[in-house]
């Protein structure tokens, strides 16, 4: 509080922080962002390349906080300690898919096992050589848990251990890999804080403790898990390839539309393969056509010419995104909002209003796009289709598309940023202005 900043180490994963389209993104830096507000003091984070490397910067006093990710059972260097879990994780085995799947972890001590020196994963083993005696592994001090699936899928080894939030994300880039059964029930996330003064553990303490009555920890991580969560395999390894070979020949137009309408590009660029995977000349059995599956009315009104080139069918479908959005009441706040919006892309605007007045129904709130989401499905079933005034709709397909849109948002956040991966250099001195 007396230097006005607060310094937060971190790791450089999907799962933590990373560089996105609008800057700084991952579930640790929204929730480091919100704890620096709340002091109202600066936040300044950065990101070292290893759990020792983070718990060394802990123990030197640079940093005040590690939000990297840590489970509970890491050992913490002296005069710190814990803050409050906020998210339980399961600890599972992973192996390639097309090898055979181990059942347990007598089976899977047959072949080469690889995790992270010093990390709770290498904990576990330790643990289970108790009862197993002849199970062997190698500790690599230089990688994170994004390198070893990396690498698993490149069949490097048999095995290694990921945190089921890590698979959740690495999975849609690595869509080869896959859980051989869990080796932990649940272990809890949760802060390393410096306790040599202990106003600052109390303060953390009391932020989990609103974030969790409000709501908001739920919200913060189901926009970074719950895409991930549903994108299946065939998806993710179709969606990679189309990323080298389609999108860089209408990567421009996607951005110059963007521009036009002010969003950003990703999102028309997830639109447009959830609906075509970027292929300009696809045609729905109902009329649809075009890389953004414009119909012959929606076109016309939008100015659309020719819905089979590509270039008027992206600035058409960004035209029309924005209209779109632009009916959703003005207090629904982003990100809700384009959710809402992506919705009623798809299932219309009526039909999206019909799901928020039965998610009122149901005492949930209808300004809420995770609370409308699991009421949408309720429109395929007459006993509350009847209750509404547009009747039956296929509520699930809303759901789908705006998941799918979502998953490839995040791929092409983290694969596709206009200047490249960020360097660790660029990583460690970002800092932002609360």
């Amino acid at each position: 509080m007396r230097s006005g900043e607060l310094r937060v180490v971190t790791r450089n994963l999907p799962s933590a922080y990373y560089l996105g389209a609008a800057g700084p993104q991952g579930p640790e830096f929204d929730l480091a962002s919100r704890f620096a507000a709340e002091l109202g003091v600066r936040l300044f984070i950065y990101s070292v390349p290893t759990v020792a490397d983070v718990l060394r910067e802990l123990e030197s006093g640079r940093a005040h906080i590690a939000a990297a990710g840590l489970t509970h059972g890491l050992q913490l260097p002296p005069k710190a300690e814990f803050g409050p879990p906020y998210q339980q994780v399961k600890q599972h085995l992973i192996y390639r898919q097309g090898d055979p799947r181990p059942r347990d972890i007598e089976q899977a001590s047959r072949g080469h096992i690889e995790v992270i020196a010093g990390s709770a994963h290498a904990a576990t083993l330790e643990e289970l050589r108790l009862r197993y005696p002849n199970l062997s592994w190698v500790e690599n001090p230089a990688v994170e848990t994004e390198e070893l699936l990396y690498r698993l899928s490149r069949r490097e080894f048999d095995y290694t251990i990921a945190d089921s939030n890590e698979f959740a994300i690495g999975r849609a880039f690595h869509p080869e890999i896959r859980i051989g059964f869990d080796l932990s029930e649940g272990k809890a996330l949760a802060w390393a804080v410096d306790a040599r003064d202990a106003s600052l553990l109390r303060r953390v303490t009391a932020f989990y403790s609103s974030l969790k009555a409000e709501g908001r920890l739920a919200a913060i991580l189901d926009s970074y898990y719950a895409g991930a969560e549903r994108f299946d395999y065939i998806q993710a390894r179709v969606f990679l390839e189309h990323i080298a070979t389609r999108l860089p020949l209408y990567r421009e137009w996607f951005r110059e539309a963007a521009a036009e309408v002010g969003v950003d590009w990703r999102l028309l660029a997830a639109i447009g393969y959830q609906e075509s995977q970027w292929d300009p000349l696809a045609t729905s059995p109902t009329g649809v056509r075009g890389l953004m599956m414009l119909t012959e009315q929606t076109a016309r009104s939008l100015g659309v010419q020719d819905r089979l080139d590509p270039r008027d069918s992206i600035f058409g479908g960004a035209r029309y995104l924005v209209y779109i959005r632009n009916q959703i009441p003005k207090r629904i706040l982003e990100p809700d909002r384009t959710w809402f919006a992506l919705a009623a892309y798809n299932v219309g605007l009526g039909h999206l209003e019909d799901a928020r007045i039965l998610t009122q129904m149901h005492g949930k709130n209808p300004d809420s796009w995770a609370d409308v989401r699991e009421h949408l499905p309720l429109l395929t079933q007459s006993k509350w289709y009847t209750r509404v005034k547009r009747g039956y709709a296929r509520g699930w397909e809303p759901v789908r598309f705006v998941d799918n849109i979502r998953s490839y948002i995040d791929i092409l956040d983290w694969v596709a940023t206009d200047s490249g991966p960020p360097s660790q250099r660029e990583m460690a001195t970002a800092r932002v202005e609360q």
